[in-house]
């Protein structure tokens, strides 16, 4: 990291008087024209993986789809949402391919684990593409898909007209231009490019100040921060760190974690993105911080950290916190 850029946060695990572990993230806060607060390097590129699903999503009301459809605000919450698989969202989801003409036959994301450990036990390994995390997602890009009357086999090509218009939406809200070769899969299969992670602070702050975007995309962003900041269980599910956040917050807040220590927020009434991403790709490192850099910035209590760490017995026995805020 080039010595111009000041040190990023460190996540330390301590247990008794010893720090045991330790995670350095990088954290950008953003409005849409730059950087207004950092701590590591802005430029790191970054894979959003599922925190950028509320960019993802955008295509589903510009072209639309939603409106065809009558999609309610629960259904574009899950398409923004990386769900725990509870019954509510497996009902929803296959109501909503259902009322476009389809299955979950027609989900090319593949079945996966569910992220609720209660719903896994339950299903065991018995699990179908609904529970896949990303199913409300892929909902979304199979509606798109019907209601431009393309195919809706291969969706997750690069060159499918629904790719397309998702990358379209990256490229304008992180002001950047997206090129084939520098794409990776994601866990779901879709198409995932590299973003300076300052980029990333500011598509999230460009979503909720959509001043400079066009009408139909900065529609599109009201009706997205909407149902996920009023829903933000379908975006996620029980107990889950988003919902958490959520219900501390002093005001308004848009949330969504992603895999490999990923973690964005917006906050609309400030006009801010915040993006946070754990170099060792640590989920419990991501959560933490973002905590701790809206408990900075006042928006959730200070007591909020640091976060307790609890044994089998469901006593605490150390304490994760985040040093270097100032």
């Amino acid at each position: 990291m080039s010595s111009q850029y000041p040190p990023p946060l460190a996540v330390q695990l301590t247990r008794g008087n010893t720090i045991e572990s330790e995670h350095l993230v990088d954290v950008i806060v953003a409005d849409r024209n730059g950087v207004r607060q950092q701590w590591g390097d802005p430029d790191r590129l970054t894979f959003p993986r599922s925190a950028i699903k509320a960019i993802q999503a955008l295509p589903l009301i510009m072209t639309g789809a939603a409106e065809r459809y009558d999609l309610s605000g629960e259904n574009l919450a899950l398409a923004c949402s990386s769900h725990s698989a509870e019954e509510q969202h497996l009902t929803k989801v296959a109501e909503w391919l259902a009322k476009i003409g389809g299955s979950d036959a027609w989900l090319e994301c593949g079945p996966a684990r569910p992220l609720s450990d209660d719903v896994w036990l339950a299903v065991g390994p018995e699990t179908t593409p609904l529970h896949n995390c990303c199913s409300g997602k892929h909902a979304g890009f199979l509606s798109v898909a019907r209601h431009l009357d393309v195919a809706t086999k291969n969706y997750l090509d690069y060159n499918h007209p629904v790719q397309k218009l998702v990358t379209e939406a990256t490229e304008i809200f992180a002001g950047v231009t997206l090129d084939q070769t520098s794409a990776g899969i994601d866990g779901c299969g879709i198409p995932t490019f590299p973003l300076p992670i300052a980029r990333l602070a500011q598509a999230m702050a460009r979503l909720v100040d959509p001043v400079d975007v066009g009408q139909e995309w900065a529609d599109a962003c009201d009706q997205i921060v909407v149902a996920i900041k009023d829903r933000p269980w379908w975006v996620s599910g029980t107990d889950r760190h988003e919902v958490t956040i959520t219900e501390l917050a002093s005001e308004p807040i848009v949330l969504k974690t992603g895999a490999d220590g990923v973690f964005v927020a917006a906050l609309p009434e400030r006009r801010l993105g915040i993006a946070c991403k754990a170099r060792d790709g640590g989920r419990r490192a991501s959560d933490a911080t973002i905590t701790a850099v809206l408990a900075h910035l006042g928006v959730v209590p200070v007591d909020a950290v640091p976060q307790p760490i609890l044994n089998t017995l469901t006593n605490t026995v150390g304490e994760l916190t985040v040093a270097g805020l100032g």
